[in-house]
């Protein structure tokens, strides 16, 4: 076997190819949607893992994230004893901040009842325009120390929350939709029927989910306190003094468990998580959805390999004649196979190429729908397409190969 056999069996299968376009296509259509699918899913996972990550992070490396069960990103749902827990309370965010000396400040987040209400539903309302669709919460302007910057105004202060002050801050998507390229510092809202008067507009994070909304309405605590006495679910930001992230969630840990009455011998009652949990659990979940897809692709590319082994089956009974007068004029078994599986890897490469430009399309499609996802093509999805395709060509060829090299020449010369 030599380089100007290879070569001369590649020319025969591109010769094949172009003598019938439409069949070659049809033939490798499975293996240029599996090759599509593995680059596209790859440069999805690739974009929205920078994106994920870039998002944590944003939250910074101090920030810890208490709740009274695990935040982020899980499988499964929450068992009964997570749902049953008592609430964080204010009085726990007021217990860390005095006696963890690692921690430099700490933010209750108080939720809106309605978050958990299958009946309720909160509303925003601006000249008429009702907004039912976002985040309503009461905090502190400790909140604001965990990366928040404001386009228009200020955020809340500790006067707005000793005078439970009608004042609010929102998100930058509301702003853009109530009042675009305008600054709405002084603007009467709506909220659930009460007015509030806008004292500012949050940018969006840095780093946001691709096609995730800054919807928020933030008030001072005690205004949300005031407009909802029965709310009860605290999620408490606490930031951590810089490299102190490990001492300070011990002290938290040992605060809150007294705090809670939780026995020595009993788990925890609630959950501490940084951004860098998050992250882990985002990609164990992700690393599985990866797993899911490419055996999905895979289909495809089995029902291309069928079809590219059928093919090759029709091609040894119409090329019957010439197998024989090859034999006939000297060829060997395997000049025989070398030919069949060079046209079969030949056309299975030639798939996976227009694969891999459909699976960039997708990618650059996906990253015009979502600017941000940082879509890329990564070099493992190319690599392991081109691979898979040629893998695919080999595997499903060897038996038209084998069965065009036992053919008997004499009966291959017979053969009409």
């Amino acid at each position: 076997m030599t380089w100007e056999t290879i070569r001369s069996g590649a020319g025969m299968a591109l010769g094949t190819i172009r003598a019938h376009k439409l069949r070659s296509f049809l033939t490798v259509l499975g293996v240029i949607i599996g090759t599509a699918t593995v680059i596209g899913v790859g440069s999805i996972i690739t974009g929205l893992d920078g994106a994920v990550s870039n998002i944590f992070r944003s939250m910074g490396p101090n920030t810890i994230l208490v709740f009274k069960f695990r935040i982020g990103p899980r499988v499964g749902r929450l068992s009964a004893e997570e749902r049953n827990r008592k609430p964080l309370t204010l009085e726990n965010a007021r217990a860390i901040a005095e006696r963890c000396p690692s921690v430099e400040h700490v933010s209750p987040y108080l939720l809106s009842p309605n978050v958990f209400s299958r009946f309720g539903m909160d509303r925003a309302r601006y000249k008429g325009d009702d907004l039912y669709n976002f985040e309503l919460g009461g905090t502190e302007e400790a909140y604001a120390f965990g990366g928040t910057v404001m386009k228009y105004g200020r955020f809340l202060s500790q006067t707005d929350n000793q005078h439970r002050l009608p004042v609010c801050v929102i998100g930058e998507d509301i702003q853009r939709l109530w009042f675009p390229n305008l600054d709405p510092t002084g603007k009467w809202i709506e909220v659930n029927g009460r007015p509030f008067q806008i004292i500012g507009a949050m940018e969006r994070p840095a780093a946001s989910f691709p096609g995730e909304e800054d919807r928020r309405i933030l008030l001072p605590y005690f205004t949300m306190r005031k407009m909802f006495p029965n709310a009860r679910e605290h999620l408490l930001v606490v930031i951590a003094q810089e490299g102190r992230l490990a001492q300070a969630m011990d002290e938290v840990r040992s605060v809150l468990r007294i705090e809670r009455r939780v026995p020595h011998d009993a788990p925890d009652s609630f959950a501490l998580s940084t951004p860098e949990q998050m992250l882990e659990d985002f990609r164990r979940i992700m690393a599985v959805t990866a797993i899911v897809m490419v055996v999905l692709s895979s289909i495809g590319l089995l029902v291309g390999g069928i079809g590219v082994m059928n093919i090759m089956l029709v091609s040894v009974t119409e090329r019957t004649r010439e197998i024989g007068v090859r034999k006939a004029v000297g060829a060997r078994r395997a000049d025989i196979i070398l030919q069949f599986l060079t046209e079969a890897v030949v056309l299975t490469a030639l798939g996976g190429l227009l694969g891999m430009s459909l699976g960039w399309v997708i990618s650059r499609a996906a990253g015009w729908v979502f600017p941000n996802l940082p879509t890329s093509v990564p070099l493992w999805a190319a690599a392991s397409g081109v691979i898979v395709s040629v893998g695919v060509g080999l595997f499903f060829g060897i038996w038209p190969a084998a069965k065009a090299a036992r053919l008997d020449p004499v009966e291959a010369l017979r053969y009409e």
